[in-house]
């Protein structure tokens, strides 16, 4: 490990993340349990992304928009989870200044870019649902390809400056994260400056985005619902609401806990209820996500079956 020194205070080269501090057989079980969590959730992210461009039935905006949602996932939870599972089942803990400064950033940019692709998806709903003889001009190749470029760029560049001026701070020694990856909280606790204004422009930009995103998912749903409570035939009326339900039902799952960790005052922030609730949001969540996507889309579902009669 490198000191400096700093002044009359201590800088390290390395952070040490203490994760979950537990006995050996409990660390070698959550090993096993996050272990099939992580494989469980990348093969059915890349299973619906080869389902999405290998089955002509899925080449529409939905399921496009659904694929670049799924690689997005994957870049969420393989910035955590493979550190996570070395220092359960190996014991190191020690992680250098760039790989946590490139897994703060690939964190917050792979989480803000589902945030965008929530966003548009929920549109997609929208236009589908409250503007279906126009769905096929507004939705056109060239648009929803737009909308998906215009996500990952948002999602991109909303963590850039976070990271830079996290990157520009000087760590002081006892150097442990409080956490099980690189996280904004934790690390500023060992930050050796005043970071005041740094953590009113993170609040800036995170209930910019967080909020901003979730109010427009939002207001795509209201609309979308006030259009369907028009439909004079209860089954039209099930019909519609199905269409939708996965795509509600992740977005409440995900912004509900990100809201939790982000959208408060760091004074008070409790780490180990938050390493909970990092879990539900950074490794269950990305598991379920295909789930409900799969068990509640027929098209999926149908192409699935199709793949596996080809095998």
């Amino acid at each position: 490990m490198l000191i400096f020194d700093y002044g009359n205070r201590t800088l390290a080269s390395v952070f040490i993340i203490v994760g979950f501090e537990t006995i050996r057989e409990v660390g070698l079980f959550l090993f096993c349990l996050f272990l099939c969590m992580y494989i469980v959730t990348i093969g059915a992210h890349i299973l619906i992304i080869g389902l999405v461009i290998l089955d002509h039935n899925l080449h529409k905006p939905m399921y496009m928009f659904l694929a670049n949602f799924s690689i997005a996932e994957i870049c969420y939870i393989t910035a955590t989870v493979p550190k996570m599972l070395d220092a359960l089942l190996t014991g190191n803990k020690e992680i250098s200044y760039s790989a946590c400064m490139a897994q703060f950033y690939s964190f917050f940019a792979s989480g803000a870019t589902e945030n965008c692709f929530l966003v548009v998806m929920g549109y997609d709903r929208y236009v589908a649902i409250c503007q279906p003889l126009y769905y096929h001009t507004m939705m056109a190749k060239k648009n929803s390809l737009g909308l998906a470029i215009g996500a990952w760029t948002g999602g991109l560049l909303a963590a850039t400056s976070p990271t830079l001026w996290v990157s520009t701070l000087n760590f002081c020694y006892p150097n442990r994260i409080e956490h099980f990856f690189c996280d904004y909280a934790p690390l500023l606790k060992l930050s050796c400056e005043d970071t005041s204004k740094g953590e009113f422009a993170f609040t800036v930009v995170s209930w910019s985005l967080i909020l901003g995103c979730f109010f427009l998912t939002l207001m795509s749903y209201a609309f979308i619902i006030f259009s369907v409570l028009k439909i004079s035939s209860t089954e039209g009326q099930k019909k519609a609401f199905s269409t939708c339900a996965s795509h509600l039902t992740v977005v409440c799952i995900f912004n509900g806990t990100v809201i939790f960790m982000y959208i408060r005052p760091t004074s008070t922030i409790r780490f180990t209820l938050d390493k909970v609730v990092s879990i539900f949001y950074s490794v269950v969540t990305p598991l379920l996500n295909p789930i409900i996507y799969c068990l509640r889309n027929k098209d999926v579902k149908n192409a699935a079956y199709k793949a596996l009669q080809e095998v």
